[in-house]
């Protein structure tokens, strides 16, 4: 009865390890990249007043006007993208896992490829059965770097797609400035549409920022790319389901008529408060975060490899090989021992490494990294 499609995807790894927590009786959670703080007031009040003001309707599929115009300014000052041309466009999603289905839906037909880095944030890799497309893996081991030099060999005259995603989930990885102008400029020269998800962009650690002082982006190297973003990590409204998508007109365009029939619209209240997050400073949230980060590779890093985060939630932190085990094995004694962390096999076809999550207060944080540093002397 059911499709070869849904057989060929399992359930997240993450949402059985969430469900693993909820049997634990005050569990140190380092699993789930759940932001830890509360959404701001202003922007929490602007989706209120929106529903109290009965804007609960339908938007347009592409969006609220008022948001789409802010997002084009942001996008426009951001990465110097004439959002006012005919060739740009973009559209606001459900969440950028829908901008990422959209697009993957867009451009591929059965049989196509789409290139993503191994170890992938879990989408990634359930796209291909979503679309019936064949996802190839470019594995980055050790230093999760996503290069043009990787991602070369792999290309195909059936590739379509080349999804980079810094800084990158699990791994926290940023990529550098040149990196990125180097994957663009290979999948323009290839004809190959290149995806940036940069969902983390703000949670950029500063001595990871580009000479202008943003996340590294190939969007500041070429137009003929989608960039992909979103509100949920960002601004502590996972729930809300909100991002959007900037680049190619005729891309947005054929994005747009399949959310007509699918998504229909991104939740409408969700959408005027996103329109005041834009214009909400996270620095002091950010700023915690990068602390925790550093608390993590303080701790860490003296007890096994650890390539530093450089933004994101997360750090992906290799078990000793002197325990023996794999990180499957490590991550069920952590859960003896009360702690919850996800481990490789989630992410990648490798299990020697385990995703620890920073979205946890500084106390809780601080008790998990005392356990896992005792379970790897």
């Amino acid at each position: 009865m059911l499709s070869r499609r849904v057989n060929a995807i399992d359930v997240s790894g993450i949402r059985k390890a969430f469900q693993l927590g909820a049997k634990l009786e005050h569990p140190i959670n380092l699993s789930i990249g759940q932001p830890d703080f509360a959404v701001p007031e202003p922007i929490k009040q602007a989706a209120i007043d929106a529903i109290r003001n009965d804007r609960n309707g339908y938007t347009l599929t592409t969006g609220d006007q008022t948001l789409l115009q802010s997002i084009r300014g942001h996008v426009q000052r951001d990465v110097g993208w004439d959002m006012e041309s005919d060739t740009l466009d973009a559209i606001v999603t459900s969440g950028t896992s829908g901008a990422l289905l959209l697009s993957f839906m867009a451009l591929l037909d059965p049989g196509d490829e789409a290139i993503v880095a191994d170890p992938y944030f879990v989408v990634y890799t359930a796209l291909g059965p979503m679309t019936n497309a064949t996802i190839t893996l470019c594995d980055t081991y050790p230093d999760f770097r996503m290069t043009a030099e990787r991602v070369e060999p792999l290309l195909t005259d059936r590739t379509k797609i080349v999804l980079v995603n810094s800084p990158a989930n699990p791994t926290g990885v940023v990529l550098t400035d040149d990196e990125l102008r180097d994957l663009a400029e290979l999948c323009r020269s290839r004809g190959v549409m290149l995806i940036s998800d940069e969902i983390y962009d703000l949670f950029t650690w500063p001595e990871h920022l580009d000479p202008t002082g943003h996340c590294p982006s190939p969007a500041r190297h070429s137009e003929d790319m989608l960039l992909i973003r979103g509100f949920g990590k960002t601004y502590g409204c996972t729930g809300w389901r909100l991002g959007y998508a900037a680049g190619p007109a005729w891309l947005i365009t054929e994005m747009a008529k399949l959310q007509q029939y699918s998504f229909v619209c991104a939740p409408s209240m969700a959408q005027a408060g996103a329109d005041v997050a834009l214009h909400t400073d996270m620095q002091p949230i950010v700023d915690r975060y990068h602390a925790r980060s550093t608390m993590v590779v303080e701790t860490l890093s003296p007890l096994t490899d650890l390539p530093e985060p450089g933004g994101a939630f997360y750090a992906f932190v290799r078990v000793p090989p002197h325990l023996d085990c794999t990180a499957a094995e490590f991550c069920e004694e952590a859960i003896r021992r009360n702690v919850i962390l996800i481990p490789g096999n989630v992410f990648s076809r490798h299990d020697t490494h385990f995703r620890l999550s920073m979205a946890a207060d500084e106390d809780t944080l601080a008790e998990g990294l005392g356990i896992i540093a005792d379970m790897m002397r």
